[in-house]
């Protein structure tokens, strides 16, 4: 049998795997930015650019990053003394597969700023703090024991993120934060795979 008629060598298969769950979650956040666009659009007739901008941008560029870094902390230190931590990392690099560090940095950049616009522009801004923060932690869940944890992490990292945009006013420190945490672990855990 030819190397047509059997399918693409090992390795490779891996490497489309990753490439469709890429351009996947690409569609994915791409349709949450848009349900949030329409949504704030409705709501409030216009998209304002004060939205994401005031004047003192940089005090919430600095507090996204100070923000980002102490989950960050927060995310280690649970690393280091809950061993479900380790677990869920390995789902997590499962379920990723063999993504680069360039995907994983794309990927960060996507979420990070679909989910804010969606959770903090759209939901938290119509329905509240805490409502938004509880359909955040819920919606990071899955079927796994470990997934518990990636939702008790969520749950932590919603209020924060919330937070930000209550002390803020715009968006701008929780899209920072939350880029630099899914840029930082997803980069960690695409380092980790075999083909990376």
């Amino acid at each position: 049998m030819s190397q047509e008629e059997s399918g693409p060598p090992a390795g490779e298969s891996e490497v489309l795997e990753a490439s469709q769950l890429y351009r996947l979650a690409w569609g994915f956040y791409l349709a949450l930015g848009l349900a949030a666009i329409l949504w704030i659009g409705l709501r409030d007739g216009t998209i304002p650019l004060s939205l994401f901008f005031r004047h003192e941008w940089w005090l919430d560029l600095l507090a996204g990053l100070g923000a980002g870094s102490a989950l960050l902390l927060l995310w280690w230190g649970v690393a280091r003394v809950v061993p479900l931590a380790k677990e869920l990392e390995e789902h997590m690099s499962e379920l990723l597969g063999s993504i680069d560090v360039s995907q994983a940095i794309g990927l960060a950049v996507m979420s990070g700023f679909a989910e804010e616009l969606f959770f903090r522009g759209a939901v938290q801004a119509s329905w509240g703090y805490l409502p938004a923060t509880l359909v955040f932690a819920i919606l990071h869940s899955g079927r796994e024991r470990s997934f518990r944890l990636w939702t008790a992490f969520a749950l932590a990292s919603g209020l924060v993120l919330g937070g930000l945009v209550l002390w803020c006013g715009t968006l701008l420190a929780a899209i920072v934060a939350h880029m630099l945490v899914n840029g930082v672990n997803l980069s960690r855990i695409a380092k980790r795979s075999p083909s990376a």
